[in-house]
């Protein structure tokens, strides 16, 4: 199935990574008038770079798939709801997909040269004939994990995590939400089965008062996944930056989560400039990129 690529229409805007970085090359990518970049899943440090398509939220899926190659990324992290468009219009992007649209979103991920690494964030319902649903689906994606709040259901998540082989990773949102502070996920895995973790939500930890750095220190061997910001507090709610601008420690995560043999998807929510974020995720995604390089 042919669809007509998205080319973005904002302006190139070249800024710099963190002073310990070189350039974000990847925003050169935007100004190629040729296929999308082709790039691996998986970068030099052993983690795959992705981008949240609720990031895009304002396009439709196959436009955020195109947009997320053009960004430099190596892969998406899908969440429900989301219209597929082109010729399917207004149809959501969900478990109930028929086996032949589901067919025409991979061929649109393989075309764009983008591995769908995770669903997110989702709820799991604890009757495991609906459970069921969603883990079949990412099976057919070939997914890597899935995230989700729903702790009502971890035994549930635990007995299918293992079926299917699949990450599950319990993601917070900001306090004063269930899960915003770490200590109860903790809890709730303790004797849980290896493939259960975090889905470390940085910017959102900082939104609640907490050190996204002390918290990685803390939990490191049971971070599945990122959900990966920037921002200009850790006492208070600011918007997303490109990744270096602002003052959390970026790096310093990344190398504690690495040294505990972090392998799982480092995925870019940028929850700012919705209609014009592309040229920011594009930087986000070069600094990482060059990160992975430095630490290979």
């Amino acid at each position: 199935m042919k669809t007509k690529r998205f080319l973005p229409k904002q302006p190139m805007i070249r800024r710099a990574l963190h002073k310990l970085f070189p350039a974000a090359s990847a925003v050169s990518s935007l100004l190629s008038k040729g296929e999308p970049v082709i790039v691996p899943a998986v970068t030099e440090a052993g983690f795959s770079i992705a981008i949240q398509c609720w990031s895009l939220k304002e396009f439709t899926l196959f436009e955020a798939i195109e947009m997320a190659a053009a960004a430099g990324a190596g892969g998406v992290e899908l969440y429900p709801g989301q219209r597929l468009g082109g010729s399917h219009g207004d149809l959501v992007f969900s478990e109930n997909l028929p086996d032949a649209t589901l067919l025409a979103v991979i061929d649109h991920l393989e075309i764009n040269h983008i591995a769908a690494v995770n669903l997110g964030v989702v709820d799991v319902p604890e009757d495991e004939t609906k459970a069921r649903k969603l883990f079949d689906l990412a099976k057919k994606l070939k997914l890597h994990s899935i995230t989700t709040e729903s702790a009502n259901a971890i035994d549930t998540l635990e007995k299918l995590s293992q079926e299917y082989d699949l990450k599950v990773c319990f993601h917070n949102h900001p306090k004063p939400t269930a899960l915003w502070h770490p200590d109860t996920v903790s809890k709730l895995l303790e004797g849980r089965h290896e493939n259960l973790g975090f889905c470390a939500d940085i910017g959102h930890w900082a939104s609640s008062g907490l050190d996204p750095l002390e918290v990685v220190k803390n939990i490191a061997p049971r971070i599945r996944s990122f959900h990966l910001k920037d921002r200009d507090s850790v006492s208070e709610w600011t918007h997303d930056r490109p990744f270096g601008t602002g003052i959390i420690d970026l790096p310093s995560i990344l190398d504690v989560a690495c040294q505990h043999g972090f392998a799982g998807n480092v995925t870019i929510e940028y929850e700012h400039n919705w209609q014009t974020n592309l040229s920011e995720i594009a930087q986000c995604a070069g600094y990482l990129r060059a990160y992975a390089k430095m630490r290979q």
